[in-house]
């Protein structure tokens, strides 16, 4: 059996709602129930750290206040923490999306940068520079580690392929967003899943290594880049829809074989 059947088995065995619950918790479980694309931006960007405890703070938190004043957000989220992020964090976050909500849909946001050259790193950067632009200039560590950096880029404006990070959760966002299956949400309409980055972590990117999709050691951008390329070999229109089967694989430790 070759690694695209491999892949193929593992990803329509687990394209099933029952891949989600509380039994074998994903961020995505929270976000699926709420099906809003704020409130998805909120789970994905938490999505670090052991996927029970980030689902058990998800599910701690009160998603109307993006839809509350300002001071109701400070009040209500004073004390809330998550690892990285402080109290002051998650409010100025909060406060940040709720103004970004007042303006316009992440969708559009997105897709003005992303419309020119279907490159899903440029709305992605687009995303993260207004989400800072609403934020009042916060930069303190916890709330830089739960938005990103906007990309480097070469002197031509370029971004890098080597150099940054896979962005995981933010192509993981966009998988929940622009994929519709028993999984993915779809709450997206004009972001091609063909265009799809793989949500690269380190699971996956293990998992990845392990199975010769992929031969680079470095664990950043590029290596997201070259791995996707592969999967679309196997599936040009929707090369991402291995990746949940990816995670599962290294989160449960499963070992496959080529041979």
């Amino acid at each position: 059996m070759n690694i695209k059947e491999l892949l193929e088995i593992e990803s329509n065995s687990r394209n099933c709602v029952g891949e989600l619950c509380f039994d074998r918790p994903d961020p995505l479980l929270i976000a699926k129930k709420y099906q809003d694309e704020y409130i998805s931006l909120v789970c994905a960007s938490f999505a670090y750290g052991k996927a029970s405890k980030i689902v058990e703070f998800l599910d701690s938190l009160d998603f109307s206040l993006l839809d509350a004043n300002e001071d109701k957000i400070s009040k209500e989220l004073e004390g809330f923490y998550y690892r990285f992020q402080n109290s002051e964090d998650i409010k100025r976050f909060f406060i940040a999306l709720r103004r970004l909500k007042q303006i316009d849909s992440l969708e559009n946001l997105f897709y003005e940068k992303y419309r020119l050259n279907h490159d899903v790193l440029e709305g992605i950067d687009y995303l993260i520079q207004k989400i800072y632009e609403y934020s009042e200039g916060l930069k303190s560590q916890g709330f830089t580690f739960l938005v990103s950096n906007p990309f480097k880029r070469d002197k031509n404006g370029v971004i890098k392929e080597v150099g940054n990070a896979p962005y995981k959760r933010w192509n993981m966002f966009l998988r929940w967003m622009v994929r519709c299956d028993n999984l993915d949400m779809g709450l997206w309409s004009r972001v091609d899943k063909k265009d799809l980055l793989l949500p690269l972590d380190t699971h996956t990117f293990q998992v990845s290594k392990n199975l010769g999709l992929l031969t680079r050691d470095t664990y950043d951008l590029k290596s997201a880049l070259l791995i996707t390329d592969k999967l679309r070999e196997f599936d040009a229109n929707d090369p991402i829809k291995y990746d949940f089967a990816l995670y599962r694989i290294g989160q449960e430790k499963i070992i496959l074989t080529n041979n």
